[in-house]
């Protein structure tokens, strides 16, 4: 042990070390940024095509599958996905996780250009972006201003939505709501007829009236001028007065066939907060961004915008800000920590009966954390929950080595050596102890961070924090403690009739009593060996029970409660704006006569999560509601949220309400439940679905169960007679294109005001495209200038149109969504799967499950595998250390052990199998097995000495429940507050700390009964086969002899 000889001979190089790792650490922790947890969603790149006025089957063919077949050669896909809407076709591709994905994306764009082409030309040119469609925006608020509606508009959408997008970090900005300026041009559909002109006549005059000319330039010897015909129209009147044809003698002007209007787009998307109209905006962030950086540089933006337009009374109200919940719960676990280390020091205290040595062995707390963030830093970790939560659980494994250590230099003080003696002869003895029982834990957390997939960000940064933060707490033991001990430490007798010598004395005398309680235990065990390792294996046996009947249940991660939920409402498909509105307006002012409720975030018109944010659904709306802190309140948000929606349709008629939790990582989890049916025939897979829903809706736990095959949207066909219209002198073109005009209008050409565009909207007046009349009625002009009405070529009918089409894979599919409350998610998948498991397949049909039950069947089978890693590396460890491959099976038997009092635990605390209460259950394999080594140690080392293994198993139990009650009750006070935590995100970390409370209490008290008794079972084995006793191989270390050496031979 030369480094601890070191650091007590030379002070000053522990000193310089330890001041070294301490400012380092210090520095790190500083430039470390915050989240909520590390990046465990799949990359994702999105390619969003916007084609006005088509149907989805329209999109579909002409522009989803050309896409789909051009990026289908990428590299790094796991699953793409895809969505026609009305005018609208999504794209979301998810990519494996060792893609880079900006060479991706600079890929994908490459692929859609060269098919640019092929797609119909009313087509935009396909967007992409990094984000995934899922992700809520990271903020939602709410603007005000004293300007008027279109003015106001102009504002946030030249000035403020440019300067929030450039934000490092930023994805999107949405506005949503707001009134924008628009020139509408109203035709009159009777004046029309009776002058025979069409709209497209109309339209082609404005449109060859607006523009400007570069005419070529003057040049003369001495200067050259451009010339510049400026025809872009300077004012309202210019348009009205426009010529748009000569009829003989008269000239018609538009304002003898249409009315020219300075005034406002219709309205499509509302929006309010806490029920006045504002602008809302949602920012969104790129995928790797971090979002407490990103919400941080928006707040700074948003207070210069509020200096800079204070004269327009500009004010900023924030309604959702994820990154406030992000800090309280990385603050909440830091909290955490603080009491872990208070209860520890008062376990050290009672058990060293020593403020001095209690001191000592704190020291090693802060010693190894604040060096640890040094580490974290150049891993490029951040402070998250799983990274500090990893932090606070080890503060008990940190005092371990140190407790250890001190406990024998005391010990050897007492036999009568010098302070610094007793400290290098103490670690000198037991170093090999203390450093495998380190290793032990380091072991089981190194094949954490190497499982790869969903879940590695989260395994990596908890795993390697605590084999970091556990590796300088054994430097910790071997200098800094030994240079303290030998400089402070002193026997020190308690006055026992002082108040804190009362205190020890009687704490001594439970210990005592509890010793020969297990001293007793362990007499009958022996004399009833198989009796006690049956009831131990019943035990282990029963709490697997408890798992498969029911009593835990198992997700991917706990929902927890983020103090906010959604509220989604849906009206019949032929719902106007205004409708929805109303409704909307009820269930606003219902909501908000609740105390719980402090905030509501209206949108109309639009819905995020999915596709709809990219176009307007007039017949839809959302309330984001912001609920009072968790401790002032008595149910949960999900609890509450479903409350909410049960009421809203027992008040609220016409309308239908759907709650939706927003999970603590800001996704709001529509469907946890989702099931994919593929196939190439989308009747089959019709079919198919309604049996799969009719399983799934009988499951209990499932809720608002639904298809992706919505109704219908209502619609009216126009079927054309392609022989009359020939005969009538007409085309399918020039029909087309007079409808597009006539009932969609034609927003092509602009009129500039200032430095602004507006558009110049050109269509029937509302009163003429009110019924399906109106579209009978419609004149044409054929080639012969007479004027034709669509009734005389064409019939027009209502019917419906699907109004959504998906696939998965370039492969027709159908989802079958459902929500899930009052039992685990993990729970009612297994049920659902059972059920659909019996049903009869059609042909060629597959089925997937998506969403949490895919990602927990990925994250347990990662978990499962580091699990098995950690065991085999724990007994591999113990071989080295014991030479011996028998010995370790012995204390490989304490594992189960663990597992009993865990899962009993997670059962009586409610809490269910989670990645988290795994990830626990993984790190007690390391914690118990320590206890169990401290024991078969001591045991061999009597038994060297010519004690009788049935003396030595009582001795080594007697002496060594000390030093591991003190390291187990040291843990246990350590999670106490992790466990019983109720802040932001407690749910997950819940369930992680009572795994390993329960775990740690269960193998304390049975590994000091059963393992003995395996341990006799297994020595009495080896004896009678002869292989009890050690060989030890001599070899003499003998100078070799000039004869002896090779080159003898030759000399």
């Amino acid at each position: 042990m030369q480094i601890t000889k070191i650091a007590i001979q030379r002070s000053t190089i522990v000193v310089v070390l330890f001041t070294i790792l301490t400012s380092l650490g210090i520095f790190s922790y500083s430039q470390m940024s915050y989240e909520l947890l590390p990046k465990f969603s799949p990359n994702v790149v999105t390619v969003s095509t916007l084609y006005p006025g088509s149907a989805p089957t329209e999109v579909e063919n002409s522009v989803t599958r050309k896409l789909e077949d051009a990026l289908a050669s990428l590299e790094g896909i796991d699953v793409m996905k895809s969505t026609s809407l009305e005018s609208f076709s999504i794209i979301t591709i998810e990519l494996k996780d060792d893609v880079d994905v900006d060479v991706i994306l600079q890929d994908a764009q490459r692929k859609i250009d060269a098919i640019l082409g092929d797609l119909p030309e009313d087509a935009d040119p396909p967007s992409l972006g990094k984000f995934s469609l899922d992700d809520m925006p990271i903020m939602q608020l709410g603007a005000y201003s004293s300007l008027n509606a279109t003015e106001f508009y102009d504002l946030m959408d030249q000035r403020i939505q440019p300067t929030l997008a450039q934000i490092d970090g930023v994805a999107q900005v949405n506005l949503l709501g707001g009134t924008e300026r628009e020139i509408k041009v109203n035709l009159n559909q009777n004046k029309l007829e009776a002058l025979g002109i069409s709209p497209l006549e109309v339209n082609r005059a404005i449109a060859s009236a607006n523009l400007d000319f570069p005419t070529g330039k003057l040049k003369s010897d001495e200067e050259q001028i451009l010339i510049r015909l400026s025809g872009k129209f300077s004012s309202v009147d210019e348009i009205r007065n426009l010529v748009v044809t000569q009829k003989g003698p008269s000239t018609i002007r538009i304002k003898d066939l249409a009315e020219v209007v300075d005034s406002k787009k219709d309205e499509e998307i509302l929006s309010r907060l806490n029920g006045n109209s504002a602008i809302g905006i949602s920012i969104q962030k790129q995928s790797d961004a971090n979002a407490v950086d990103v919400a941080e540089n928006v707040n700074l933006a948003l207070a210069g915008l509020e200096k800079t337009y204070g004269g327009n009374d500009l004010k900023f109200e924030v309604s959702q800000d994820s990154s406030t919940f992000t800090l309280e719960a990385a603050n909440a676990v830091i909290h955490d920590l603080i009491i872990a280390v208070v209860l520890v020091a008062i376990i050290m205290l009672l058990f060293l009966h020593s403020i001095r040595n209690a001191v000592i062995v704190m020291i090693a707390v802060p010693a190894s954390i604040v060096a640890t963030f040094t580490i974290m830093y150049l891993a490029g970790f951040t402070l998250n929950l799983m990274s500090l939560l990893a932090l606070s659980l080890v503060v008990g494994i940190l005092v371990d080595d140190a407790i250890v250590v001190i406990e024998n230099i005391y010990r050897h003080m007492e036999k009568g050596k010098s302070a610094v003696q007793a400290s290098y002869d103490g670690i000198r003895e037991i170093g090999g102890t203390v450093v495998s029982i380190t290793l032990v834990i380091v072991v089981v957390f190194v094949p954490l961070s190497l499982t790869g997939g969903l879940i590695a960000g989260i395994l990596t940064q908890f795993s390697i924090t605590v084999a970091v933060a556990t590796l300088i707490s054994l430097l910790v033991a071997f200098t800094l403690i030994p240079l303290l001990t030998s400089r402070f430490s002193k026997l020190e007798h308690i006055n026992p009739k002082s108040i804190f010598g009362k205190i020890i004395n009687g704490f001594e005398k439970i210990l005592d009593s509890i010793v020969n309680w297990l001293t007793g235990i362990l007499k009958w065990a022996f004399n009833h060996k198989a009796v006690t390792l049956i009831a131990t294996f019943a035990l282990f046996v029963s709490s697997f029970m408890l798992v498969s009947n029911g009593f835990i249940g198992s997700e991917f991660v706990g929902q927890g409660d983020k103090g906010e939920f959604i509220i989604r409402i849906e009206l019949p498909k032929s719902s106007t704006i205004e409708e929805t509105n109303f409704t909307t307006m009820e269930a606003e002012h219902f909501l908000r006569t609740f105390p719980e409720i402090t905030g509501v975030f209206t949108t109309i018109g639009q819905t995020t999560g999915g596709f709809s944010s990219a176009t307007s659904t007039p017949y839809a709306a959302e309330l984001t509601v912001k609920m009072v802190p968790s401790e002032e309140r008595t149910s949960t948000a999900p609890e509450f949220a479903r409350e909410m929606e049960i009421a809203l349709e027992e008040n609220i008629v016409g309308a239908e309400f759907t709650a939706v939790p927003i999970a603590i990582t800001g996704t709001a989890s529509d469907a946890p439940i989702q099931i994919l049916l593929s196939g190439p025939d989308l009747a089959t897979l019709k079919s198919f679905s309604d049996q799969v829903l009719e399983e799934v809706i009988q499951v209990p736990g499932t809720r608002k169960v639904e298809t992706s095959l919505e109704d219908g949207n209502p619609e009216i066909s126009v079927e054309v007679d392609r022989a009359k219209m020939a005969d009538l002198g007409l085309d399918m073109a020039m029909v087309g294109s007079t409808m597009q005009v006539a009932f969609n209008g034609n927003t092509d050409t602009k009129y500039r005001d200032g430095d602004f565009e507006y558009d110049i909207n050109i269509r029937l007046d509302e009163f003429d495209r009110r019924s399906v009349t109106d579209i009978e009625n419609l004149a044409f002009i054929n080639t012969r200038g007479e004027t034709i009405l669509l009734k005389q070529f064409a019939t027009a009918s209502p019917s419906e149109g699907p109004s959504k089409l998906t696939r998965q894979n370039r492969i027709t599919s159908v989802s079958i969504n459902s929500q899930v409350s009052g039992r685990p998610t993990g729970t009612v998948g297994e049920e659902i799967k059972a059920r659909i498991a019996k049903l009869d397949l059609p042909n060629e049909v597959t089925i997937a499950y998506e969403g949490d039950l895919k990602m927990q069947e990925e994250g347990f089978g990662s978990l499962g595998i580091a699990l098995l890693a950690s065991i085999l590396l724990i007994y591999l460890i113990m071989v080295a250390l014991y030479d011996n491959y028998v010995y370790p099976l012995v204390v490989m038997f304490s594992l189960p052990l663990a597992i009993i009092g865990a899962l009993l635990a997670l059962a009586m605390s409610g809490s269910s199998l989670s990645i988290f209460s795994i990830l626990g259950l993984i790190m007690l394999m390391g914690l118990v097995a320590k206890n169990a080594i401290l024991l078969v140690d001591f045991a061999n080392q009597l038994k060297a000495g010519g004690i009788e293994v049935k003396a030595a198993l009582f001795k080594a139990v007697e002496i060594r429940f000390r030093p591991i009650l003190m390291t187990t009750l040291a843990m246990v006070f350590g999670m106490l507050p992790i466990a019983l935590a109720s802040g932001a995100g407690a749910e997950w970390k819940n369930g992680l700390a009572w795994a390993l409370i329960g775990g740690l209490i269960s193998s304390m008290f049975l590994t000091m009964v059963i393992v003995p008794v395996i341990y006799y079972v297994f020595d009495r084995i080896l004896a009678k086969f002869g292989k009890d006793k050690k060989n030890e191989i001599v070899i003499e270390e003998t100078e070799l002899s000039e004869t002896d050496s090779e080159v003898a031979a030759y000399i």
